[in-house]
């Protein structure tokens, strides 16, 4: 028995589950034709279970040759019995704890109409994959009924927590999960079906990176599958499962499911590109949720959680250019002032060069803080804390991002937006719009069109309601720093939010940049210039207007005007050097020399004192 004595029982049980989800169905198979098959006491005893195996692979060698003797419902007492040997071990937190420190984490949705199963769906997977505590069983276990050998789970009621979810049989509000595998971790989002709550179904897939959407077997594809199945397409959920449940209520016809396929992969494919996976399934008897089933032998595909399991997660992020929006500026002491927040995307080292945004201001990374200590690396989506080599004025709001790939500057954009509020869109009306940490106003200028789920045409309309998807545009009182919904979900997205009210009135997906010159490369700060005479000032206006920056030149002697141009984002320049006591303590910065060649080495100072960006040149050679 020193086989089950191992201390690496752990792989066995593994194994035997891997075993058990490619093979069972052979097994079944086997077993008609099988004269017999061994029970648990003679495997136990089986020569090859005295065999201390040292590897995981040797393993699965051993466990692959179990279905030439053993049937299915064998394997399963033999990963019980293992399972229980396993719990009755000495508990070791701190090795329970370090592997599930390097599991990583899939967060994944529900979607789809009303009454196709989400919550029985969620229900059942969480039950097969003995992720529910006993008691929760016993509170949705019903009495024994007539017909009936053992009493009923209501794997609904696993999920829907809410009164009302439970005496109307419907989800209302998202429900959030956790659960874990011995290969991963998960976070579910149950969503609701109803078209009143489509707003509560896009804020649990916002940040999803795998959506199953539901399909009743029955009735195929409805208004609201297209719905969701758009909305997470809109969301860039790029993994899409889709589950074609109650299946044994059509006799497990495959031809149902084919045909359910063939017109969900051309829905998919009149979105955008993403990776589609169909699966049938019938959650309530656990048909291909968690075990493979026997009455769909045409189907040879993983089951759902076995696509749960290796679907990929997370690389696409940390390829990306470096985002770090700052949450907050950490200055515990005179010593130590550090730029904190969760990065966005992309990866960073210590030494890095990178850019503060909107000042443009450049330094190298000083250190990296996190609350398990220093780092030399860290990657979306770590939380952390930068300090830089140089002093910069850095607050809630800017970004620090990488100097080689920055993000777009703009002050109007094209987005998409779902409407989620009962109060209709009105063009000009004041909005708030938050993006990342930071707050700005906002006013919808102009709605392109309204998307018709049903038909996905592009309909003409001035205004979106309750539920609706559209394409509008959006102007903003300062500029916001962005990459497109497309290319990076974290920096891509915002919310609209009621002024008065301060509800949640849309979400929004930036599409593109409205400025006429948009540009990627950091801006320029506000600042008063002094230059000697009318000559040097026009050729300084001149090069500045060259380069698209908001320029105004004055004689002006008043601080209170050039304070209130300054307020507007502008250049000043000033003919003629005033006292400094005429400044009233405005920082100036002055063009001394009366050589006509001194204006492109003041354009120069000025780009190293970060109150111009940097030129193409210039950044090539940085």
């Amino acid at each position: 028995m020193s086989f089950l004595a191992s201390h690496n029982v752990d792989h066995v049980i593994e194994a035997i589950g891997w075993a058990l989800d490619t093979v069972a169905l052979d097994v079944e198979r086997a077993d008609v034709s099988s004269p017999r098959s061994l029970s648990l006491e003679e495997v136990i005893q089986h020569p090859r279970m005295e065999h201390e195996r040292k590897s995981q692979e040797e393993y699965l060698q051993f466990v692959a040759s179990l279905p030439d003797t053993l049937n299915s419902e064998g394997m399963r007492n033999v990963r019980e019995h293992l399972q229980v040997r396993a719990e009755t071990r000495d508990f070791v937190i701190e090795e329970f704890l370090e592997v599930e420190r390097h599991k990583d984490l899939l967060r994944f949705s529900t979607a789809g109409s009303v009454d196709d199963g989400k919550s029985t769906l969620i229900g059942r997977l969480l039950y097969d994959s003995r992720n529910v505590y006993e008691d929760h069983i016993r509170s949705v276990t019903g009495p024994i009924t007539a017909g009936q050998t053992q009493p009923a789970i209501d794997f609904a009621q696993l999920t829907d927590g809410l009164r009302a979810e439970r005496e109307q049989g419907i989800t209302i509000d998202v429900a959030y999960r956790y659960f874990s595998t011995q290969r991963r971790k998960f976070i579910i989002a149950d969503t609701p079906g109803h078209e009143q709550y489509t707003r509560n179904m896009a804020t649990g897939a916002s940040t999803a990176d795998l959506a199953i959407i539901l399909i009743d077997a029955r009735k195929g594809i409805l208004t609201q599958s297209r719905r969701h199945a758009y909305i997470a397409s809109l969301l860039g959920i790029r993994h899409l499962v889709a589950a074609i449940n109650k299946m044994d209520l059509v006799d497990f016809s495959e031809d149902v499911y084919r045909k359910i396929e063939t017109d969900f992969r051309e829905l998919i494919s009149s979105f955008g590109k993403a990776n589609l996976v169909t699966i049938p399934v019938s959650a309530l008897l656990g048909d291909n949720v968690v075990e493979p089933s026997i009455n769909t032998p045409w189907y040879t595909g993983p089951t759902l959680l076995a696509h749960l399991e290796n679907a990929p997660v997370g690389v696409e992020q940390v390829t990306k250019p470096f985002r770090l929006p700052i949450q907050r500026v950490i200055r515990p002491d005179q010593h130590y002032r550090g730029f904190a927040g969760q990065i966005a995307a992309g990866s960073i080292r210590k030494g890095d060069t990178i850019v503060a945004l909107p000042s443009g201001r450049k330094s190298r990374v000083a250190s990296i803080t996190t609350f398990d200590g220093d780092l030399e690396l860290a990657a979306a989506p770590q939380s952390i804390a930068l300090t830089l080599e140089d002093e910069l004025d850095i607050s809630r709001g800017d970004i620090i991002s990488e100097v080689a790939h920055p993000p777009q500057r703009a002050t109007g954009i094209e987005a998409s937006l779902v409407w989620f509020d009962a109060t209709r869109l009105e063009t000009h009306r004041p909005y708030l719009l938050k993006h990342g940490p930071q707050t700005v106003s906002a006013r919808i200028t102009r709605v392109l069109y309204r998307t018709n789920v049903e038909s996905l045409q592009e309909e003409a309309v001035n205004t979106l309601g309750m539920n609706d998807i559209g394409v509008a545009e959006i102007e903003f009182t300062r500029p916001i720093f962005f990459d497109p919904y497309a290319e990076d979900r974290a920096t891509g997205n915002f919310i609209l939010i009621d002024l008065h009210t301060n509800a949640t009135l849309a979400a929004g997906m930036i599409r593109r940049s409205l400025d006429t010159a948009a540009t990627a490369a950091p801006h320029h700060k506000a600042a008063l210039l002094s230059v000697n005479n009318a000559e040097q000032a026009a050729t300084l206006e001149a090069a500045l207007l060259a380069e698209h920056l908001p320029v105004v030149r004055t004689r002006v002697q008043s601080p209170a005007i050039w304070r209130a141009l300054l307020g507007l984002g502008l250049l000043v320049i000033l003919e003629g050097i005033p006292t400094e006591s005429a400044t009233a303590g405005l920082a100036l910065h002055i063009l001394e020399d009366l050589d006509p060649d001194a204006v492109s080495e003041f354009l120069q100072h000025l780009r190293d004192e970060g109150i111009l960006p940097q030129n193409e040149n210039q950044e090539r050679q940085s």
